[in-house]
């Protein structure tokens, strides 16, 4: 009998747990023949979500869960989530029901019937999303698609099911700075793409800030290219070239006109144009130096403190 695992990461997600976990069991009472286990990922929580688990787990032999020792943060939960799954498929889902639990069997089928490897899944809108957050959430696929040699879907979500080929796959990628949708693109094989409309939060609040969405971004452009330090090599060369073609000037000026150089607000200005683009390259550069020091270290990518997989 074939067993999907269901991988959930949890910070402080008391209240959309129960719900959930309703929602998700009215949907795989329609799979025939399908063995299910809940894994959820306690990644650090500071209300009563591992209660909440727990209750769940006394009433529910499926249910299972690993507990972190502090929060490490949702890619920390999804890789702990993989390395404890059992199952032949695997899928990641959030506990806040913006992944809908109905297209689980169509996600199924697509696997088992026409022969996918994975199924992933994307919003087609942003509905309810301020337009801000979307406007540069569009911005970072276009920009991230021309650095990146590996192509990253618009609206991807992390709900993806997937063989445990791909999942053994992406656990064979052990970095510490982890970007999911990148890693799931790295990897390969044959994916299907299944669209639907934006879905709100079942219950409690979004963990992602507009800053933290940033450092993500962030994060995925230096974790799948390496442009940027290209793009501040540039701009080195052009500087010094615009610079030299000054210096010819100003020679030329004062040996034909005898007009010798003048205006300090000018030359301060310029000295503090070129500083900020000297700190603005070096700033690149350690980023990519900052993830070495943090891949070097040899950390682990979680630590638990609890768990139970019986």
């Amino acid at each position: 009998m074939p067993k999907i695992s269901i991988i959930v990461s949890c910070y402080n997600e008391e209240k959309a747990i129960p719900l959930f976990y309703q929602e998700v069991e009215k949907n795989i009472k329609d799979f025939e023949n399908t063995e299910f286990e809940y894994i959820f990922v306690n990644d650090g929580s500071s209300d009563n979500t591992l209660s909440v688990i727990k209750d769940l787990k006394s009433k529910d032999n499926k249910v299972k869960y690993v507990s972190f020792s502090r929060n490490f943060g949702k890619e920390a939960a999804i890789y702990a989530g993989l390395e404890h799954a059992t199952g032949d498929y695997i899928t990641l889902m959030d506990a806040d029901l913006q992944d809908p639990p109905h297209l689980l069997k169509d996600m199924y089928k697509a696997i088992t019937e026409e022969g996918y490897d994975a199924v992933g899944t994307r919003r087609v809108s942003r509905k309810g999303e301020p337009v801000i957050r979307s406007f540069f959430a569009r911005m970072f696929y276009k920009i991230i698609n021309k650095m990146s040699k590996i192509e990253m879907v618009d609206g991807a979500r992390d709900y993806v099911l997937m063989t445990r080929q791909v999942a053994n796959a992406i656990l064979s990628l052990k970095e510490y700075n982890r970007y999911t949708k990148g890693l799931f693109s790295f990897v390969g094989f044959k994916v299907k793409w299944l669209e639907y409309e934006n879905v709100q939060r079942v219950a409690g609040e979004t963990k992602w800030s507009f800053w933290k969405l940033f450092i993500y971004a962030l994060e995925g452009i230096t974790a799948f290219s390496t442009k940027p330090l290209i793009f501040s090599s540039f701009i080195g060369l052009l500087f010094c070239l615009i610079a030299f073609l000054l210096i010819l000037l100003i020679i030329i000026k004062t040996l034909l006109l005898g007009d010798p150089t003048s205006g300090w607000p000018s030359l301060v200005c310029i000295i503090f144009m070129v500083s900020g683009v000297q700190l603005f390259s070096i700033g690149i550069i350690g980023q990519y130096l900052s993830k070495t020091y943090l891949e070097v270290k040899h950390r682990p990518i979680y630590i638990v403190k609890e768990e139970n997989m019986d």
